[in-house]
């Protein structure tokens, strides 16, 4: 009956979706974005200015929204047929917008020299069924932030490049140490990283239909590795039960030798624990054999309601054109996913090397890390599900409740029941 109800209330979304909006005014567009203001406010009415003064007679109304509510307000704009023509949105929310006809196909209203300009793996990740429904805006590249003291007190000098390596790297560092080497979490709405790491470790989740293809040697493989980790007590118990916001806890008190995170993070470091962050390197993230890193992709896309739609995608292009995208990286220190954007601000970091300090080191790896990474989880209907029914899983192979190759195929009998009502 949940299914049916879901299903109902979805294709009611998509009808209004589809419609066309009658706007608040003919001569305005509306710009949502995700908690940006007030901290960039000069930065992004600058940008707005600029695309107003070669589009006259054309207002821009930017209105900024909480992270946590954006999803509910643009839903209840799309209800009351006022939806924002751009709005700012992650990977998952523009996909299922994608999905129900919410969105504006991008493909034919872009010139080659615009596709062109963007990182192609990162562009890619934003396409359902061979369309383009959004612009990649800034990005961010998990690297491994180490606490060299604790390291160098296990043996190591430096991180695991690998998951094959992170077995014995986390004996000896519980061992010599009395610490954790790493914290990855399996709350069910928690961080992806575990699902990318899946993948990482050639892991392959559904296929083209949605149907699991997780049960598989490597899936096997890949739940026994988590799930004999935990039960050695080489991860803190708590990765059952805490987000992201535990490991960061744990890290700042020198309890966990490593961090899976951005550089932006190391400002945080900085100010609440100092001597730890006098102890940080940051160093390439874990990956797998083919050495490919993950990235996480902030979106604009255009709504299909917008009554002026070319306006709409001409603004979008604008504010994620190269010299915008550099403009805005290097005040938020994220990076850039326009190709020319991001080559400037790596030659600029690494002229600022020795005078930035660690932020500024750390800032450089995540941006050569581009080089060799791409979307591992791509934002398909329904992989939050999909997370939390292998999460939900793992955790009970993890706490003992049933062996791991019981757990990956009670998660697989789970997400098919559910795939086959929803892509029957």
């Amino acid at each position: 009956m949940a299914v049916k109800k879901r299903l109902l209330l979805l294709g009611l979304l998509a009808a209004l979706l589809g419609g066309c909006s009658p706007g608040p005014k003919p001569n305005e567009l509306q710009f949502w974005t995700i908690q940006l203001s007030p901290k960039f406010d000069p930065l992004i009415r600058s940008m707005l200015a600029e695309w107003e003064e070669q589009n006259p007679g054309v207002n821009v109304r930017w209105t900024d929204l909480p992270f946590g509510s954006v999803e509910r307000k643009l839903l209840a704009a799309v209800f009351a047929r006022t939806a924002p023509d751009v709005v700012n949105l992650n990977p998952l929310f523009s996909a299922n917008l994608a999905s129900k006809g919410g969105l504006l196909p991008l493909q034919q209203r872009l010139t080659p020299e615009v596709k062109a300009s963007y990182l192609p793996r990162v562009l890619k990740a934003a396409e359902q069924d061979g369309e383009l429904y959004a612009l990649p805006w800034y990005l961010t590249a998990r690297i491994t932030l180490a606490n060299q003291r604790l390291l160098k007190d296990a043996g190591y000098s430096q991180p695991p490049a690998t998951w094959a390596e992170v077995p014995a790297y986390a004996e000896a560092v519980k061992k010599r140490t009395g610490r954790y080497a790493l914290f990855v979490t399996v709350v069910p709405d928690g961080s992806a990283e575990l699902l990318e790491s899946m993948v990482q470790m050639g892991v392959q989740l559904v296929d083209e239909r949605y149907r699991a293809t997780f049960n598989s040697p490597e899936g096997r493989r890949a739940f026994a590795f988590w799930t004999d980790l935990y039960r050695r007590g080489l991860l803190p118990r708590e990765v059952v039960s805490q987000g992201f916001r535990r490991a960061i806890e744990l890290y700042q008190s020198g309890e966990l030798a490593q961090l899976a995170s951005g550089a932006e993070f190391l400002a945080t470091i900085q100010t609440n624990a100092p001597q730890v962050a006098a102890d940080t390197v940051p160093y390439p993230p874990v990956t797998g054999a083919d050495g490919a890193a993950n990235v996480a992709v902030m979106n604009l896309a255009v709504s299909r309601q917008s009554r002026r739609p070319q306006l709409a995608v001409d603004l979008a292009s604008f504010i994620t054109n190269p010299a915008n995208q550099l403009r805005f990286a290097q005040a938020a220190r994220v990076l850039p996913s326009s190709a020319p954007a991001l080559k400037k601000l790596e030659q600029e970091l690494a002229g600022a090397q020795g005078r930035d300090g660690l932020v500024g080191a750390a800032r450089l790896m995540s941006a050569e890390t581009l080089a060799r990474a791409r979307v591992l989880v791509p934002a398909d209907p329904g992989i939050k599900r999909l997370q939390a029914i292998i999460y939900g899983q793992l955790q009970r192979a993890m706490l003992g409740r049933m062996s791991s190759d019981a757990a990956i195929a009670e998660a697989e009998r789970q997400w098919n029941a559910y795939a086959a009502a929803r892509w029957p």
